[in-house]
């Protein structure tokens, strides 16, 4: 597994900052250059600062963008150049307590987004970052503040906002329209029916502020994706939830279908929320086909390749951020490995598919 922190070394009384590794000459006053190489450590500073990182070779780490924590000692990667998966998480609060969630939510809440305007003028050209919690939109008016920032100085980054979708209200859609065209909403909906989702989620009014929300971005012409785990609970009303998709949100860019991460709340409740699609796709075949047939788009998220019936193998994206992905024994002599999501790095043969083949 890719490790996203880093032990650093550098004088604790200095506050946290974020500087980029160079590569090559700097490019900003945020750039860190290599000044030493010790036995298992690497000697870098920027301006009159200096920190050392052990853990890594200096090609790995090239252009990525790091927290330096001091009292801590440890380095957060919050933008690794090489890898298309990069998430800010805002905060651990959340007003909801969905069975399957893979961040359990805090109480407490660390105002990181003057941290994260740096590291966001700092990435790649062209970049895409996550911006992901807990729930984001609790502090909407920060959020807000700090996406108008960083449009205001690049003018090439967009945002993928993960999102439960309780937060809009109709004063929010001067904004939504002004910075449409570079936010994608990810919002979870999990069954049409309002007690399943609620149960779900495990906030009872759910679905009902959920329902005007979502119409609210489609107003706004806001991209949406929704996001559905597939569960024990939702899977045999998932063709109900593509007609409902169908007939109340086709302004839905994608609905991404979702098998379930075995961390957080999701290990907690896996065996009664697991749904085995390597053994019954039937209810999820349906609801596929009933999207495709009235012109949405639908992709299978988190779906290991040999779970997947070969004709709808196409829509199965290889999703699984690196820095959590492994790929199991079996899968050494498969000829679809390299197109496949793989597992969690915490997933278990022991209780998980219980057909997994190589193709």
């Amino acid at each position: 597994m890719i490790q996203l922190r880093l032990k650093s070394e550098c004088d604790r009384d200095l506050a946290p900052f974020v500087t980029r590794i160079a590569e090559g000459e700097p490019q900003s006053a945020e750039d860190a250059t290599l000044w030493s190489l010790e036995a298992g450590a690497l000697g870098y500073r920027t301006g009159q600062t200096a920190f050392r990182l052990r853990g890594v070779a200096p090609a790995d780490i090239a252009g990525d963008v790091l927290l330096i924590d001091p009292r801590r000692q440890i380095a957060h990667r919050l933008i690794r150049a090489a890898s298309p998966h990069n998430t800010f998480l805002v905060t651990e609060q959340c007003d909801q307590l969905c069975l399957m969630c893979s961040q359990p939510p805090k109480q407490n809440h660390e105002d990181m987004f003057g941290h994260f305007l740096t590291a966001a003028r700092l990435a790649p050209p062209g970049a895409q970052i996550g911006l992901s919690g807990g729930e984001p939109l609790l502090h909407k008016d920060d959020l807000f503040a700090f996406i108008d920032a960083v449009f205001s100085s690049r003018d090439d980054l967009s945002f993928h906002i993960l999102t439960n979708g309780q937060h809009f209200e109709r004063g929010d859609l001067a904004w939504l329209r002004k910075h449409r065209a570079r936010l994608l909403w990810g919002v979870p909906i999990y069954s049409d029916d309002p007690a399943t989702h609620d149960e779900i989620v495990g906030k009872p009014g759910a679905f009902a502020q959920l329902a005007p929300n979502l119409s609210l971005l489609g107003l706004a012409g806001a991209a949406l994706e929704l996001r559905t785990v597939v569960l024990a609970q939702n899977a045999p009303g998932l063709p109900r939830l593509a007609d409902f998709i169908t007939l109340h949100l086709p302004f839905a860019a994608t609905w991404a279908i979702m098998q379930m991460e075995r961390i957080g709340f999701g290990r907690m409740n896996w065996t009664r929320c697991f749904f085995d699609s390597s053994t019954d796709f039937a209810s999820l075949g349906a609801a596929i086909d009933l999207m495709r047939a009235r012109g949405q788009s639908a992709s299978l998220y988190n779906f290991p390749l040999c779970t997947v019936p070969p004709a709808y193998r196409g829509l199965a994206m290889r999703s699984i951020s690196d820095w959590k992905q492994k790929y199991l024994p079996a899968c050494g002599a498969c000829s679809l490995r390299d197109n496949c999501a793989g597992f969690f790095e915490w997933y278990r043969e022991e209780d998980g598919f219980m057909e997994i083949r190589p193709q």
